[in-house]
C-alpha cells in the first residue's frame, strides 16, 4: 500500500468519525446529557476531519452560531488544503 492510499484511508475514517462525533454531541445536547468538549471537536477537525465536522455541523444544525466553529472549521479546512497543495508542489 502506498502513502497516498494510506492518507486517503486516514482522511475518510477521520472525517467519518468527526461527522459521527458532532452527531453524538447534538444528540446529547437535546437530551441534556454530558457533552463532548468543544476543544475535542476542534481537535478532530485539526486532525484531518474538518470536512466531516463541517458537514455534520450543517446537517445536524449544531454549533453553527458559534464563531469558533462557523469560522474556525472552514479556516482549518482552508489551511489543510493549502498544506496539501504546497506538499504536492514539492513532490
Amino acid at each position: 500500500m502506498d502513502r497516498v492510499s494510506i492518507l486517503q484511508g486516514y482522511l475518510v475514517v477521520t472525517n467519518l468519525i468527526s461527522f459521527i462525533v458532532i452527531a453524538i454531541d447534538k444528540w446529547k445536547a437535546k437530551r441534556g446529557e454530558w457533552r463532548i468538549p468543544e476543544k475535542t471537536l476542534l481537535t478532530f477537525a485539526a486532525a484531518g476531519g474538518s470536512i466531516g465536522l463541517w458537514f455534520g455541523m450543517y446537517i445536524f444544525r449544531h454549533k453553527t452560531k458559534k464563531i469558533k466553529f462557523s469560522l474556525g472549521v472552514p479556516v482549518i479546512l482552508c489551511l489543510q488544503v493549502l498544506i496539501a497543495v504546497l506538499l504536492q508542489k514539492n513532490h
